[in-house]
């Protein structure tokens, strides 16, 4: 199937951001007293938006993260994004590829705009994406597993749910593309295939997609 839109999740699949967010985050929560591994992280929280850690914490221990955990949460991360951050491989060939398809794409993130925007300066990518093709949790109130984020970009976009594909490494992005009724490809670089049930397919390198995509 050809589509009309290509709706991309920002974190670990145009940047290779994941492993530096999660491990921030990991030592964060353990140094306010809740003890979380790197892959607890990844688990737990990779693919959502950052209401969900306080949701899981409040839940789990029944005490609130500090107010200003938010605010410090992002600025270690966009330091350490200043340092570390790249391109997942193959992404900028992928975006040239859709370009000269003439396929519309967008980004579709659990990340406010601001996290976007700083891991696409980071990591070289900003020229590929006007503001008006960047659309966050923060839009919509709810972030993945819930639908409104992939929803809210496709309408935004003037593509019907149908006709358009996500890419997706994470768990709760893939049950946000299926409850959306949006065709979504899982990208098994961080999270094995058997993570990612209900995707229409599996890829493991962004040379794959323009096969995936038609």
């Amino acid at each position: 199937m050809r589509y009309d839109l290509v709706i991309f999740d920002n974190d670990g699949v145009l940047v290779d951001s994941e492993p530096i967010a999660n491990r921030v985050l990991a030592e964060y929560l353990t140094e306010l007293g809740h003890p979380t591994t790197y892959e607890e992280s990844i688990r737990d929280y990779m693919g959502g938006a950052v209401h969900r850690v306080h949701d899981l914490i409040l839940e789990r221990t029944g005490r609130s993260l500090p107010a200003d955990f938010d605010d410090t949460l992002h600025s270690r991360t966009f330091s350490a994004f200043a340092r570390e951050l790249q391109p997942m491989k193959g992404a900028t060939e992928l975006l040239e590829h859709l370009v000269a398809a003439g396929t519309p794409y967008c980004v579709a993130s659990s990340g406010t705009h601001e996290r976007i925007r700083t891991g696409h300066r980071a990591a070289g990518l900003t020229e590929w994406f006007e503001d008006a093709w960047i659309y966050s949790a923060e839009d919509v109130g709810r972030g993945k597993p819930a639908p409104d984020l992939f929803l809210h970009a496709a309408r935004s976009m003037g593509v019907e749910p149908g006709r358009c594909v996500v890419i997706e490494d994470s768990p709760l992005g893939v049950q946000a593309a299926v409850a959306a009724g949006i065709d979504v490809y899982g990208f098994t670089a961080m999270t094995s295939a058997d993570r990612l049930s209900g995707a229409t397919g599996h890829f493991g390198g962004m040379t794959e997609l323009p096969r995936l995509l038609g």
